[in-house]
């Protein structure tokens, strides 16, 4: 069964944008060998402003600019980096390459190695572009509404250690249940393999269009895993001892937020990946799966 297809190219290929992981200057030689292999090609690459300056590779450009002018962007770290580029990205539609200078790396699957070589097979139409689904978190706070957008998952978790977390959780406006413990996981099928699979929830095949519910260290034994259809839209109401964090990244306390709604996003992010990527091999190599 093939639940995904690699018709889907870029139209064109004249600007790339590139970002390279924060606090990481070692990463220049890289840099210098994607601006060489594009540039064969007479292909222009723009470097964000901060990684740019981190790089000692000029002034670079501002992220929005570069985002605007890209026909797609490069995402030069681990999977940290890649989700950050994916989601402060998002309104602008671009498709994003992952080239692995990080640690364990599911979604980064492009070695430094392979940098050179990946490129020539990007001008000859040998990759493939995967849409990622992406979750929309609403924040309503007196009336209002923020929304932030994440890649891989939305943990509320006890903010003390001390205390518990009590979560009621809603479908569709109705109360069906609630969780006492260390906290509960929304989960992307990406985000599977994430904070997810460390707090005993499903690994999920990323293309596959479902929600994941995992409760983190619940006080009753009945709690479960739960994965849901992706129409519902699930909404939680908790105490001010619970926080919120977005895909690690950004945190906020329930003490000023009075419920959350999480849905799938309209639009997800778009990955672009070698014909040769086994999202199978990838798990058995990360996760040691066939070892006896």
């Amino acid at each position: 069964m093939k639940i995904t297809n690699h018709t889907k190219k870029l139209t064109t290929i004249t600007t790339v944008g590139l970002v390279s992981k924060p606090n990481d200057g070692t990463l220049c030689g890289y840099v210098h060998e994607i601006e060489t292999a594009l540039n064969k090609h007479g292909v222009t690459l723009l470097i964000e402003k901060k990684s740019a300056q981190l790089l000692g590779c000029g002034e670079g450009i501002s992220f929005e600019h570069m985002c605007k002018a890209s026909d797609f962007l490069i995402s030069l770290g681990g999977d940290g980096t890649l989700i950050s580029l994916c989601r402060k990205s998002f309104k602008y539609h671009k498709p994003v390459l992952g080239i692995h200078a990080g640690q364990l790396g599911f979604l980064t699957d492009i070695q430094t190695d392979e940098i050179s070589d990946f490129i020539e097979e990007l001008f000859v139409g040998n990759y493939r572009i995967d849409t990622r689904m992406m979750l929309e978190v609403s924040l309503h706070v007196n009336g209002k509404v923020e929304k932030v957008v994440a890649f891989n998952d939305i943990v509320l978790s006890r903010s003390k250690i001390s205390h518990m977390s009590t979560i009621k959780a809603y479908v569709d406006g109705q109360l069906f249940n609630s969780y006492y413990g260390d906290g509960l996981i929304v989960s992307t099928p990406t985000g599977s393999t994430a904070y997810n699979l460390s707090a005993g929830g499903p690994v999920v095949y990323p293309l596959t269009e479902a929600l994941i519910i995992t409760p983190i260290c619940p006080h009753s034994l009945s709690q479960r895993p739960l994965v849901l259809p992706v129409d519902f839209e699930i909404a939680f109401e908790s105490d001010g001892d619970t926080v919120i964090v977005v895909d690690g990244q950004d945190t906020y306390t329930m003490n000023e937020i009075e419920r959350v709604s999480v849905r799938i996003a309209k639009q997800g992010a778009e990955l672009i990946h070698s014909l040769d990527r086994d999202y199978f091999e990838i798990l058995k190599k990360k996760l040691h799966w066939g070892h006896l």
